[in-house]
């Protein structure tokens, strides 16, 4: 995660030393974005079979190196190369993460893991930041791969050290067709929406890259409902937990994403920080959501995921509407309360939402349940990042249309493009007593793209809440019962994903999973009662039940 907006620091410096155009800067940023979320399901299923350590240390080495290779680089070219192999060592290393977390904790302890994992998931986006400013300040763009490959390879000695090997127990079905089929889909689709934002919706290459996923992700849908031992079962999207935490995930690092994408330009372009300062300027977030995450897993056991995957996409939706209120001449202090309540809001979904996940699938299918929890959130980031970043650029470039009248047609055109630009033009001398009323311009039409962004990422946020209060468990996902063994629930998802070779029917009222509902619903604990403990003891068929093996 540091990895990932540490290079945005960066971009500016490899801009003037390689001479990369701005198409440039946004594939050195994004080819790891979509090897990642391409390849990550496929790994997180080869780690189950293969085991999770397996696949986290051979994902490490391959990311360790290509980082320290990216610090070499001398073309553009061959430094998006270098980004894209990172990808494909992160898709290793995700899913092997939270996996072997969920695997090796005992199911008491196993919320409070998954708080852990998922608050320094969160908060790693600033700590990348922070590292990468502080480089930046005394060197140059490349001592932030050489930082990420020196991680790597201290994450690689305690890997070694410290990290059992868990696997699923049973013989291994691989599901190659799935894989690939996954593979294209969710790959094309995340690059469509981010050449889309880049070239245009309209374009040949987004619209292209939508039918490849469409149809890739449809023949997926297709094959693993019909195959014995599929990767991953699209009928289990019908588990309440799994399709809201995946959505309430894909809604919080949108949100996130795009905070970022035009956050940390505001703090730089209008508040005129500079990259040390506009990296510790959002420190506040890691410091808000560690001990928020933590905290989560005691809120979830008394009260259950819904409320508290609800009230995080409230509050994000509140930080939204707040950044809307700021002027260009506010400071500071006002942007630094609506980024506190956008912190608290995104710790208090992430972690019920990924353990919604993660508890909806069998102990023996965590890798497919990690991996599927990072799609979310690399889906999530490309689309806010997309989204709300191009309603931010051209809210931007329509406000400062009437004020570039009098520039010289390109670099008119160049500052519409481009607020950082406009700043550059405005500081000119050669503007004279138009600098300034140029750049008060920028500062302003600045503040309306922002506006136009966040107030359509606050609506975005509402419907999220409406689906999350419709459809999210009441409970606790893991005592509704999609973990119960098969012996009691029959033809199951669950029993799918233990590869027991039963698949269950698609169906209306009648069907296979329709009497499957109906018995969860029968065998479900009862809702609490008005001074009784919580949660209330396990039924017979959760108790007892047998995780993955881990042996060190």
């Amino acid at each position: 995660m540091a990895s990932v907006t540490s290079v945005n620091l960066a971009l500016e410096g490899i801009a003037v030393d390689l001479g990369a155009a701005g198409s440039d800067l946004t594939w050195i940023a994004d080819a790891y974005t979509v090897a990642l979320a391409a390849l990550v399901l496929p790994f997180g299923a080869l780690g189950d079979d293969k085991g999770r350590k397996n696949t986290l240390v051979i994902g490490t080495v391959i990311f360790g190196i290509a980082a320290g290779v990216a610090a070499t680089s001398d073309t553009v070219g061959f430094l998006i190369a270098c980004r894209a192999v990172m990808g494909v060592g992160a898709a290793l290393i995700m899913p092997s993460t939270l996996s072997t977390v969920t695997s090796v904790f005992p199911e008491e302890s196993r919320p409070r893991a998954v708080a852990i994992w998922a608050g320094f998931a969160s908060a790693g986006a600033v700590l990348g930041l922070l590292m990468s400013g502080l480089l930046l300040e005394y060197f140059e763009w490349k001592s932030t791969f050489l930082a990420v490959a020196i991680l790597a390879a201290i994450s690689l000695v305690a890997t070694l050290v410290f990290i059992p090997h868990t696997s699923d127990e049973e013989e291994s079905h691989p599901d190659p067709v799935g894989a690939g089929l996954t593979a294209i889909g969710i790959g094309a689709l995340v690059y469509g929406v981010i050449e889309g934002a880049e070239a245009g919706w309209g374009a040949t290459a987004p619209v292209v890259a939508f039918i490849v996923a469409a149809v890739a992700i449809t023949s997926w849908a297709i094959h693993d409902s019909r195959v014995t031992w599929p990767m991953l079962d699209p009928r289990l999207f019908r588990l309440k937990g799994l399709s809201s935490g995946s959505l309430t995930l894909v809604l919080i690092f949108l949100g996130a994403f795009g905070f970022f994408y035009v956050g940390l330009q505001y703090v730089q372009l209008v508040l005129d920080f500079g990259p040390l300062l506009a990296a510790v300027s959002f420190l506040p977030i890691a410091v808000v959501v560690m001990p928020i995450s933590a905290l989560t897993p005691k809120l979830a056991e008394r009260w259950g995921d819904k409320p508290l995957m609800a009230g995080g996409l409230i509050l994000m939706g509140i930080a939204f509407w707040l950044i809307t209120g700021l002027t260009a001449d506010s400071e500071y202090p006002a942007f630094l309360l609506p980024m506190c309540v956008f912190a608290f809001g995104m710790a208090l979904a992430s972690t019920p939402s990924t353990n919604a996940v993660v508890a909806s699938l069998p102990p023996e299918k965590q890798g497919v349940a990690s991996a599927l929890n990072d799609v979310t959130r690399e889906l999530g980031a490309a689309i806010g990042i997309a989204l709300l970043g191009s309603l931010f650029n051209s809210g931007y470039s329509d406000n400062i249309a009437d004020k570039t009248g009098k520039l010289p047609a390109a670099t008119a055109e160049m500052v519409k493009d481009s607020p950082a630009v406009g700043i550059q033009v405005a500081e000119s001398p050669k503007l004279g007593k138009a600098g300034p009323a140029l750049e008060q311009g920028v500062h302003h039409a600045f503040m309306q793209g922002m506006d136009q962004a966040f107030i359509v990422g606050a609506i975005v946020m509402l419907v999220g809440l409406l689906y999350v209060l419709l459809r999210a468990p009441g409970r606790r996902v893991e005592e509704e019962g999609p973990e119960a063994t098969p012996a009691h629930m029959g033809s199951t998802p669950a029993a799918v994903m233990r590869r027991d070779g039963a698949v269950p029917a698609w169906g209306p009222a009648g069907s296979p999973f329709a009497a499957l509902k109906a018995q969860v619903i029968r065998m479900a604990p009862p809702k609490p009662k008005k001074g009784e403990l919580w949660p209330p003891p396990k039924p017979p068929w959760l108790q007892g039940r047998s995780r993955s093996k881990a042996s060190s």
